[in-house]
């Protein structure tokens, strides 16, 4: 039931309906060393609350910058592709990041937690319309932990407008990502959005997906 009211919600934000550069200042970790970063970032513009994450593909590396610092807690650099009707959904990579915001960025942040440090589940995903025809679709409505600790579209941290209209043969890339506090991480339930045409329509069904980290 409560997954039908928080969908419902989500519907009829869809129906009704920046990002800066990142600075300069930032401090090297192993990461930016060893690892490269991924194709599907081109074009990708950084989030300017959330720390750099990019270089981070593995367990414990950690990465500081001018808005913080971000640990890898856990990982899952397998790409994954859903079909939800007429959507393409990849999710490219998923990553459980400790993050210890900046204080400048403290303000941002409180409205989701007060705590000075916590954990983030983040996804890059790319959606694409492959129809011929406007869709309204957002790639994750609903997130459940293994903990049960439930999480909504609008709690997302990373506000790169993924959710909405979809024009024809359009393609979005970008970060979501929640707020994690009661644990439970070796594994996460995404619910998408359902899939709605330009006539407030309902075309397709949402999709549940589970991802696993190591």
């Amino acid at each position: 039931m409560k997954k039908t009211v928080y969908l419902l919600a989500l519907s009829a934000l869809l129906l009704g309906g920046c990002s800066e550069s990142d600075d300069s200042t930032m401090i090297a970790s192993a990461a930016d060393q060893t690892n490269d970063i991924p194709g599907y970032y081109d074009g990708y513009v950084l989030s300017p609350q959330v720390t750099d994450d990019r270089l981070l593909q593995e367990t414990g590396q950690n990465k500081r910058d001018a808005k913080g610092e971000a640990t890898v807690k856990a990982v899952n650099m397998d790409s994954e592709t859903y079909k939800v009707g007429p959507v393409e959904l990849i999710v490219a990579e998923s990553k459980i990041l400790q993050l210890e915001p900046d204080y400048s960025l403290i303000d941002f942040f409180h409205s989701y937690t007060h705590e000075q440090e916590f954990e983030v589940m983040k996804m890059f995903v790319e959606i694409t319309n492959t129809s011929d025809e406007p869709i309204h679709f957002a790639p994750v409505a609903l997130l459940e932990t293994a903990e049960e600790e439930l999480k909504l579209w609008e709690d997302d941290i990373y506000l790169e407008e993924l959710n909405g209209e979809l024009a024809p043969g359009e393609t979005k890339t970008g970060n979501v990502g929640f707020i994690i506090e009661k644990g439970g991480i070796e594994s996460i339930n995404i619910t998408t959005s359902d899939v709605f045409d330009s006539k407030d329509k309902q075309i397709a069904k949402a999709v549940e997906f589970n991802t696993q980290f190591e």
